[in-house]
């Protein structure tokens, strides 16, 4: 497509089969996903212009919740409306939700192999270091001034002496809205940095739908549908099952989960382990860094590891008894993923038409980068916690574990490599330890 004219209108059956695509190709984390549609609806198909997409980023990165799949929802928002959005939003999660059912089912059927229980030895290492090297990627851009580092330290040692993940958010997003009427310095604009390509866009500056304009009913509306969906998904649970079941159990964690990942899919992580892995005990340490290697290699967003926690826990648990132990995990999977996605729409259909009133507001701002800055020392708690099981998983050292991670963290520090090529290659080194 060339740049010298306005593009063809889009039909919705055509962005369909553009969001499917996303869907299966969306391999590279949030950073990767982003460029991906970027590269795709800015620079090739000239959907929306630069400045229409750095302004739904900007207001899908103020968000708890997966950005990437957020702003998917929110293009497709953009484009077709309510419709359009929960498409896009659906479709960029499906792929990897089937994909991770059927891994998770090879991984418990099949987990005991000899070659399949190698390839995980290294692994687990590859993806201490991965989760390290995201503190550190996120550490470098949010932690720039001595306050945010204390908070990080702060929050660092918080988790570290137990103290429960919604807490340590909240105290940090309090410090934040102090800092911000002490040291007005201490919150810039979130900014993206991207090519500006030029040429006419479908939707630009100039171009205003009428459903992108602010409607009370509307918003009503929305409200309205948003929680009737949940309570009537919750209240069939409990009403089946009991409020004590796993099910339902499963479905009032996520939703709380969704509404705390603040700064990306790696934030809530510890979130995920301190409840399903420690209080609920759903799966164990070792479940949660190969499902974490799972999520990382499949497309879709990272924070569909829940799926797998929710299959896990399923199958282990076998809330339908030993002989539905498929369907069991089948069942959390998808419930998993329901509870975690479903305030990600809601975000994007209220918050969209008020997005410009959020925009520079100093105290929004400070909030988000304080909560931002403890997610860099929670992720690095996780970290720690994860070497711990990994290196001394019975009391002893395991020196070849560590080699594996220590060429895992020269791969992703030194030379940049890919998560996927570190994985993979962790997998061999593990296999080839074992099976010789």
């Amino acid at each position: 497509m060339t740049t010298a004219g306005r593009p063809a209108d889009v039909s919705f059956a055509r962005a369909l089969q553009w969001w499917l695509r996303l869907g299966f190709i969306s391999f590279g984390g949030p950073a990767g996903q982003i460029a991906i549609m970027h590269a795709e609806l800015v620079d090739k198909r000239r959907w929306l212009s630069e400045s229409r997409f750095l302004h739904a980023l900007n207001y899908c990165m103020v968000l708890p919740g997966p950005e990437a799949q957020q702003l998917a929802t929110y293009i497709g928002w953009l484009m077709h409306g309510a419709r359009g959005g929960i498409a896009a939003g659906v479709l960029f999660v499906l792929p990897s939700l089937l994909i991770l059912i059927a891994l998770s089912w090879a991984y418990l059927a099949l987990g005991h192999l000899p070659a399949i229980a190698g390839a995980l030895y290294g692994i687990k290492p590859a993806v201490t270091a991965i989760v390290l090297h995201a503190a550190w990627r996120i550490g470098k851009r949010a932690v720039n001034n001595a306050l945010l580092g204390a908070i990080a330290a702060v929050a660092f040692a918080a988790i570290a002496l137990g103290a429960p993940f919604p807490l340590v958010i909240l105290g940090a997003g309090l410090a934040g809205l102090l800092a911000a009427r002490l040291a007005p310095g201490l919150a810039p604009a979130p900014r993206h940095a991207t090519r500006d390509t030029g040429g006419p866009a479908l939707i630009d500056d100039t171009a205003h739908p009428p459903h992108t304009q602010y409607s009370r009913p509307r918003f009503i509306r929305h409200v309205a549908v948003g929680l009737s969906l949940w309570a009537l998904a919750f209240g069939a649970l409990a009403w089946s099952f009991g409020g004590q079941h796993l099910l339902a159990q499963m479905a009032w964690f996520f939703t709380t989960a969704a509404l705390l990942t603040f700064g990306g899919a790696y934030a809530v992580l510890p979130y995920v382990v301190q409840a399903a892995v420690l209080d609920h005990g759903w799966l164990t340490t070792g479940q949660m860094i190969d499902g974490l290697a799972l999520g990382e290699t499949t497309p879709g967003p990272l924070i569909m590891i829940v799926a797998f926690v929710g299959f896990v826990g399923g199958w282990q648990l076998a809330p339908f008894g030993p002989d539905q132990l498929f369907l069991a995990g089948v069942a959390a999977a998808i419930v998993a993923t329901f509870f975690t996605f479903l305030p990600s729409f809601l975000f994007i259909l209220l918050g969209g038409p008020l997005v410009e009133a959020t925009h520079g507001d100093l105290r929004f701002t400070a909030l988000l980068s304080a909560i931002t800055a403890a997610v860099v020392g929670v992720i690095l708690n996780l970290a720690l916690f994860f070497a711990a099981h990994v290196l001394w998983p019975g009391g002893a050292f395991e020196w070849p574990a560590a080699l594996i991670g220590l060429a895992a963290a020269v791969a992703l520090f030194r030379y940049d490599a890919g998560i996927v090529r570190t994985i993979v290659a962790c997998a061999l080194a593990g296999l080839l330890y074992t099976l010789a």
